[in-house]
């Protein structure tokens, strides 16, 4: 069966007259390349409902925003940055690195709750440490009190000692006074002192 040249030409004809009119009118119109361009056709729009959608529009097709030396720029509120990209919306590699920041963002903020948690525990320990601290009386026989005295001066010296407890800070203060007596009056003998 030959089909002559008339029928062939009959239905390229037809297919083109059914053809949606909408795909003639997109070669003379074109497409928002970025969201400036994009929300300045919205402001044109009549009504405010209008405006308002094609704004939305706009924001969910666009996602970076044109910088005023050239190029884009993509706002990520949750890290509160702004990214240089190289068109209108991020590339796939764009997308990935910013996705890199955003983790290494989560993991700075995680350690830094943990040092505000500690830190704010160790303030709260050493309040209480303070307002319900008591100064223990010795009770250990005559014989071991100059080794306990011994034990905690060995200890103030060597900083083994927790700061502000009395029982650290008075072999402290006791050496110091020792060793400002012999530097103002030199060693004294015992019969000396008891004159």
């Amino acid at each position: 069966m030959i089909v002559s040249r008339l029928s062939v030409l009959l239905i390229a004809a037809a297919c083109v007259a059914l053809a949606p009119s909408r795909a003639h009118a997109q070669w003379w119109s074109r497409a928002p390349a970025d969201f400036e361009e994009c929300a300045d056709k919205a402001e044109k729009a009549t009504s405010k409902e209008a405006r308002s959608s094609a704004m939305s529009e706009c924001n969910a097709k666009f996602a970076g925003r044109r910088k005023p030396g050239g190029g884009y720029s993509y706002f990520d509120f949750m890290q509160n940055k702004s990214f240089d990209i190289a068109g209108p919306n991020p590339t796939p590699e764009e997308q990935k690195q910013i996705d890199e920041q955003y983790t290494v963002f989560l993991d700075r903020e995680r350690q830094s709750r943990i040092a505000a948690a500690f830190t704010a525990k160790q303030q709260l320990l050493q309040q209480a440490s303070l307002t319900n601290e008591k100064v223990p009386v010795p009770v250990e026989a005559p014989n071991k009190q100059p080794a306990a005295a011994n034990d905690l001066r060995t200890r103030a010296k060597t900083g083994n000692c927790a700061r502000g407890s009395f029982s650290c800070d008075w072999p402290r203060i006791s050496e110091g006074i020792k060793d400002l007596k012999k530097a103002l009056f030199g060693p004294l003998s015992g019969k000396a002192k008891r004159s």
